[in-house]
């Protein structure tokens, strides 16, 4: 009679099933080779720790710098457009800019640039700042190749709107803007020719600050625009930043004091993007939406911005050390949108940002 033998104990079976298991257990092995960080692997000009803990991770970032000559994001973050200042027969303050729309290739990342349509020749446009209850008169002169209008969010009259058919300024003409500073707060101005959505992010945009009578408490002052750039014109950004270079204050942080009031007025111009976001590591911040009122709104280390939308950031770093400030929109992030702050002990000797002064 044949001996019968049990097929899982048939010789070539167990061999089949031993080498089954044995693949299967190297893939397994691979998988978590690969899978689990090995903290030994040291690289070159890494800066390491004990055992060869990698403390520097890999970064994103740029290879080199903008030309700070045609834009500089540096001097932005401090700086308002210069005025004109008299007095007005019933003792008010008149103050006068001057600002003109101009065609200029800006540089949004090192080696990529932009057909930019600017005020003044920057992206964002010049800082506007006044008191609140001042007269405000912008002598504005469209110097571009199409028509162009500068709109003010706030309060004005139907006839300073420049949002309107007839009031479009054509190339070589001039307009007169003129209102009273109000209300206080962090307000925008841009142009309103159609499209709309093509004159803001090629770059006619700029913030417009109305400080308190009684002004503010002393802080140092940041103006931060978010927004995005799309160089190969598929109606999607490539770039994103704020004050428009990729990565630049990552590779140039922002420096401040231990301690001390930050204040940043931001702002979401981002086109083609819904939202925007701003997060800043190991601190909580005082949130003040569109900066009218006095109170905080939140207190918290992210906000999320819709189109337009602004607000006043008032924030302390307790620690010294970098900082990184960024979207949480991580594709935004990871696309430029991000920065350090450099906190250096208060006593320690750092350049200084002026804060604004009438």
């Amino acid at each position: 009679m044949p001996k019968f033998i049990f097929p899982f104990t048939h010789p070539k079976f167990t061999s089949t099933l031993s080498f089954s298991l044995g693949m299967a257990f190297l893939v397994f092995a691979i998988f978590l080779f690969i899978s689990i960080p090995v903290p030994a692997m040291i690289h070159d000009n890494m800066e390491t720790g004990l055992d060869g803990l990698i403390l520097k991770p890999y970064q994103l970032g740029t290879v080199g710098d903008v030309d700070k000559s045609l834009l500089d994001p540096d001097k932005y973050l401090t700086d308002n457009l210069p005025s004109k200042v008299s007095t007005l027969p019933d003792g008010r303050i008149l103050r006068m800019f001057e600002i003109n729309a101009v065609n200029k290739t800006i540089e949004i990342a090192p080696g990529v640039f932009f057909p930019a349509w600017t005020y003044n020749g920057h992206v964002p446009g010049p800082t506007l700042r006044a008191k609140e209850g001042e007269r405000i008169r912008i002598l504005f002169k469209n110097l571009g190749d199409r028509p162009h209008t500068m709109h003010f969010h706030g309060f004005h009259t139907a006839a300073m709107d420049g949002s309107h058919l007839h009031q479009l300024v054509p190339p070589q003409g001039t307009f007169v803007y003129e209102f009273d500073a109000e209300p206080v707060g962090i307000h925008l101005y841009h142009c309103h020719a159609t499209p709309l959505i093509q004159h803001i992010h090629n770059g006619l945009y700029g913030l417009w600050i109305v400080d308190p009578k009684e002004g503010r408490a002393p802080a140092k002052e940041l103006y931060m625009v978010m927004n995005g750039f799309d160089p190969n014109f598929d109606e999607e950004n490539e770039i994103y930043a704020v004050n428009t270079v990729a990565f630049h204050y990552s590779r140039h942080p922002i420096v401040v004091k231990q301690n001390e009031l930050v204040r940043i007025y931001l702002a979401n111009l981002l086109e083609f993007d819904q939202i925007n976001s701003f997060h800043i590591h190991a601190t909580f911040f005082d949130y003040y939406p569109t900066g009218t009122q006095k109170t905080p709104r939140d207190y918290t280390d992210t906000i999320i911005q819709g189109q337009a939308e602004r607000g006043i950031v008032e924030v302390r770093f307790p620690y010294t050390g970098d900082y990184m400030f960024h979207a949480h929109k991580t594709e935004f992030a990871e696309r430029g949108w991000m920065g350090n702050f450099r906190v250096v002990p208060a006593k320690e000797s750092t350049q200084q940002f002026k804060n604004h002064e009438h």
